[in-house]
């Protein structure tokens, strides 16, 4: 996954301790992955870079996961009236 890779890039160039990487999470993740992340974060507590990997690995690399992003896109319909354009 590139976020993962990016991530281990970004820690490994600029010798990063975790805090600086986890402590952006609440303000990285969006949607559904910023509500996954907050039930993991409240059940788990503050944890390092090399617990969170594995949990975005298994949650964002399986099929199912795939599967129901794909099928949210292609299920989107745009309506003008409810749905604002990104500025």
């Amino acid at each position: 996954m590139e976020f993962i890779k990016g991530i281990d890039i970004i820690k490994e160039d600029f010798e990063l301790p975790d805090k600086p990487v986890t402590g952006r999470f609440n303000i990285l993740f969006t949607r559904s992955a910023h509500r996954w992340y907050i039930k993991l974060r409240q059940a788990h507590g503050h944890q390092i870079w090399t617990w969170w990997k594995p949990q975005i690995i298994n949650k964002c690399a399986n099929g199912a996961w795939s599967i129901e992003v794909e099928t949210a896109f292609e299920s989107f319909k745009f309506d003008a009236d409810k749905d604002k354009a990104l500025p």
